[in-house]
């Protein structure tokens, strides 16, 4: 009887627990925690928490690949999303759905904004060689600095799945830590003055154009450049959808269903890569101070920007808005509105602060495309 007890806890998780895995756990439910709590994106920390917590769980085999015709565990099957790069694109058709072009077609040299957000990605991008990592992976550190986490796994899935787990970690992460992490950067480079600047309406987008504009992205983009071709398209059709006004079906359920579905699996995915064998190492803590400053180098290029247009158009653009270009939609456009009535509780800057957000966007999976076609 005793023999049996004792084989019976060796096969069970007890007897098989890494001594990360008790970390790894709480570090799920603080991830948990932050969703429920303080309501820090929690569509997505919710699904990759548990994920993480599943991941740690040993001898679940939920993530185990067996040889071909054999029987591998739900979340592999899942997982294969991910790893084809089939998930991101799918998620970005639901984004276009959801995505109002007008702010940023009202205002177009707030486009400006949303590409300077992007120099993060490659200042992590050349920091991350000088620590030693390679190209490719140095490529899908470097995206984490866009701020968008579908362009994030897109890039890693091609270019470095060895770190995907950690790199979508991380680019989510600090998506939903914008309203703290942006604050002090956007103090810090702006003066009262400046974030006490209103801004005037802008003016109407007609229907045409908001029709015009997804065919014009997607020809001019990928024509430029085609490895960007399943995000930017993805994108620009959803938003197709939107604006054509008689496809209505299609647009929510792009914009609703589809793309809640596909988000609770990638999440949940990503969450079950981060097993502690694999986590736990000085590679991967590198990974993630490589994207805080990635995030936090756009940031601040977003803002240096804006305040060379606030400079240029005499005091008619709030360097506040430069903050927004990073992909983050809606938080970092919603903190911008926050730190603009901070100042002047008359000011009302999220409308202007969408345009360099959706820009941000467009301008993410752009970067993402060359990133692809120069490493891949």
């Amino acid at each position: 009887m005793l023999d049996k007890i004792v084989d019976f806890f060796e096969f069970s998780g007890f007897a098989n627990l890494h001594w990360g895995n008790p970390l790894m756990i709480l570090i799920g439910c603080v991830l948990i925690y932050l969703a429920i709590r303080k309501r820090y994106e929690p569509l997505l920390l919710i699904p990759i928490g548990f994920g993480v917590i599943l991941a740690n769980l040993p001898v679940t085999g939920l993530m185990e690949s067996g040889g071909e015709g054999e029987f591998q565990g739900l979340l592999s099957y899942l997982y294969l999303g991910v790893k084809f790069a089939i998930f991101p694109p799918i998620i970005f058709l639901g984004i276009g759905a959801l995505t109002d072009f007008s702010p940023l077609l009202s205002n177009p040299k707030t486009f400006f904004l949303g590409g300077a957000a992007q120099l993060g990605i490659f200042a992590a991008l050349f920091c991350a060689l000088a620590a030693g990592f390679s190209l490719n992976e140095a490529g899908s550190i470097g995206i984490i600095g866009g701020a968008d986490g579908p362009t994030a796994i897109y890039t890693s899935a091609l270019l470095a799945p060895d770190i995907l787990g950690p790199v979508a970690i991380a680019a989510y992460s600090y998506m939903s830590l914008v309203p703290i992490i942006q604050p002090p950067i956007m103090r810090l480079l702006t003066t009262k003055e400046e974030r006490a600047i209103v801004m005037e309406e802008s003016r109407t987008v007609s229907r045409q154009e908001l029709i015009l504009f997804p065919i014009i992205v997607t020809v001019m983009v990928i024509l430029l450049l085609p490895k960007a071709a399943p995000l930017i398209g993805m994108l620009m059709f959803g938003n197709l959808l939107r604006e054509s006004g008689v496809v209505e079906r299609l647009a929510r359920t792009a914009g609703n269903e589809l793309i809640n579905i596909v988000t609770l699996f990638l999440a949940l995915c990503i969450g079950a890569t981060m097993a502690a064998e694999t986590v736990l190492t000085w590679k991967v803590l590198e990974i993630f101070g490589l994207g805080l400053f990635a995030f936090a180098f756009g940031t601040a290029g977003g803002v240096l920007m804006g305040k060379a247009m606030c400079k240029l158009t005499k005091g008619q653009v709030n360097p506040l808005i430069g903050a927004a270009g990073v992909s983050a939609v809606p938080m970092a456009a919603r903190v911008v509105q926050a730190e603009g009535q901070r100042e002047n509780p008359q000011n009302f800057l999220l409308h202007h602060a969408m345009g360099p957000n959706v820009a941000g966007v467009i301008a993410s999976a752009t970067v993402a495309g060359l990133l692809i076609s120069f490493l891949e």
